[in-house]
């Protein structure tokens, strides 16, 4: 696809809201409206009282922090407007990118309780009990269980390249000033 004027691709939409992210947090952090401003704001033994630099307005600072506020928010929109419209494929399935992310979220839990699995799976509970051993067998064997965790991390893999493949590709409309 060739990239017009006003447009991004996912990555770098991405990648943009990173930034405009960490200007917000910046920017916020600079008021003095903010707990950690405030804090440095008060007396205390070890610093004193602290004021503004006289090269700091906090007035033109918050008007940059609604301008950026407001970016990022159309950034935002056009970004989950790109994941609804776009599709790939997985596992057969015509999926959007919107639904993807859903799907990579949850195959990232079931690794995490597959990894508890083959892990649990890997002893077998022994009560002693009147002289004699009494051995739990598992719920499932410590083979099958590593073969469910490999499979998901196979599938996670997979779908997570899709992905970003998707996002070097997929364009979204959006003008950064």
């Amino acid at each position: 696809m060739k990239k017009k004027g006003k447009q991004l691709y996912l990555y770098e939409a991405l990648e943009l809201r990173s930034e405009f992210d960490a200007r917000v947090k910046t920017l916020k952090d600079c008021l003095p409206e903010t707990k950690q401003n405030r804090d440095r704001f008060s007396f205390t033994r070890d610093e004193g009282i602290r004021r503004p630099s006289p090269d700091f307005d906090a007035v033109s600072a918050r008007k940059k922090l609604r301008k950026l506020e407001v970016k990022r928010r159309k950034l935002n929109s056009s970004v989950q407007k790109a994941n609804f419209s776009h599709t790939i494929d997985f596992n057969g399935d015509s999926v959007t990118l919107s639904e993807a992310l859903e799907i990579r979220k949850a195959l990232n839990e079931q690794i995490g309780e597959l990894h508890d699995q083959v892990v649990r799976s890997s002893y077998q509970r022994v009560i002693y009990k009147e002289g004699r051993d009494i051995v739990e067998e598992n719920e499932i064997s410590y083979e099958d269980a590593v073969d469910n965790l490999e499979e998901a991390r196979l599938s996670f893999r997979d779908l997570n390249r899709k992905l970003r493949r998707a996002s070097f590709e997929t364009l979204l409309e959006f003008q950064d000033e």
